[in-house]
């Protein structure tokens, strides 16, 4: 039986946690969450305060510092936080996309650099990168080797293909605006079993989904998309894939409030953004350069937008009436969230406030 559109919305926020806080420690939430955004370093925080029963930051800091989750240029050629299990299948897996993405670029081409060298100045990286080096370190090695290369110039291009990942540098964190860099060992695997292992942990996470669904995710063709779920055992009603365990809720259960990271992998993971965002709010919180707000989430969809406040209180704009009861769980929740964000940086996501310019506010609170 084909699923409502509203068990599609209670089917993600089960599997992504957030249909009830969850008593797990990190490394289980972040399997089970699979992969969260985290472009910017706040994200993944948030995204785990949003899932976790009495989430300890010091926990994702103690994680990142020891390789547990890995951060690092996967899907959609966008930095993802993932467990280092998934990391190792994920990046085999996006390996065709990320050399792609720089490698068949007019600015690589535009280098007088051919791929053979490019791919043997990324030996010497890797040998250099073993112990966390600075983007000027690896800039400077490259430099010995072929000199000025002009811009964004090759590291721009190994960076992304490379299979590095983000080292933690400190600040509230982990993560600074100048990342550090780590190589990391990884065996050689199959490219299409690759690729059908990450299709399943996606949908473990994301499930039910379409092909259209998944190559928004991953930014891979459909046919490659089609060709390796035809290797998986899973469960196929209309368009939509699961995994055989996967657990559709009732249209009927209850969603709680919630304010959600920016880049909240919820609001990407679809071809169909509605499952999470109303359609008339789409481009309100998804920019037109990719800039993906946080957002109130409200019944399970995006209601409104958030933001904290010079005095330490949380902006909330929502983009249609709520009831008192709604208000107020927001209240509670945006009370918990000051607390986090009072313990690491107040004025989060501040850069970003140019966005708040002519939202289609119906109203805006302090909470």
């Amino acid at each position: 039986m084909t699923s409502t559109a509203r068990q599609l919305n209670r089917a993600t926020l089960h599997r992504q946690m957030l249909l009830e806080r969850e008593p797990v420690d990190v490394l289980t939430a972040v399997e089970n969450v699979v992969a969260i955004q985290a472009q910017e370093p706040a994200s993944p925080y948030l995204a785990l305060w949003n899932r976790v029963a009495g989430f300890d930051p010091a926990a994702l800091d103690e994680a990142f510092a020891t390789g547990a989750v890995r951060k690092a240029s996967l899907m959609r050629i966008t930095l993802h936080a993932v467990t280092a299990a998934d990391h190792a299948v994920f990046h085999h897996a996006m390996l065709p996309a990320l050399r792609a993405s720089r490698l068949y670029d007019k600015r690589f081409k535009g280098m007088d650099i051919t791929i053979d060298q490019a791919d043997a100045l990324l030996a010497h990286v890797l040998e250099f990168a073993t112990e966390p080096r600075a983007k000027a370190e690896i800039e400077a090695l490259l430099h010995t080797h072929v000199g000025d290369v002009g811009q964004p110039g090759v590291w721009w291009a190994l960076r992304t293909y490379g299979g590095l990942v983000h080292a933690p540098t400190g600040g509230p964190w982990s993560f600074g605006l100048r990342p550090s860099y780590q190589a990391v060992t990884a065996e050689p695997r199959e490219r299409t079993a690759a690729l059908a292992e990450m299709l399943r942990r996606y949908l473990t996470g994301f499930g039910p989904a379409t092909v259209l669904d998944m190559n928004q995710f991953t930014m891979l063709p459909r046919t490659s998309i089609r060709e390796a779920l035809a290797t998986l055992d899973l469960v196929r009603t209309g368009d939509h894939y699961d995994v055989p365990e996967g657990t559709v809720p009732d249209e009927d259960t209850p969603a709680p409030p919630r304010l959600m990271a920016m880049w909240d992998s919820t609001l990407l993971a679809y071809a169909d953004r509605s499952r999470i965002i109303p359609e008339q709010y789409r481009k309100v919180v998804i920019r037109s350069n990719g800039d993906t707000l946080p957002t109130l989430l409200v019944d399970g969809h995006v209601a409104g937008v958030w933001r904290p406040t010079e005095d330490g209180g949380v902006e909330a704009t929502s983009f249609h009436a709520l009831t008192d009861d709604q208000w107020a769980g927001l209240a509670e929740e945006a009370a918990a969230l000051r607390k986090l964000l009072g313990d690491r940086e107040p004025q989060v996501y501040k850069r970003y406030a140019r966005w708040w310019t002519g939202l289609p506010a119906r109203d805006v609170r302090v909470l």
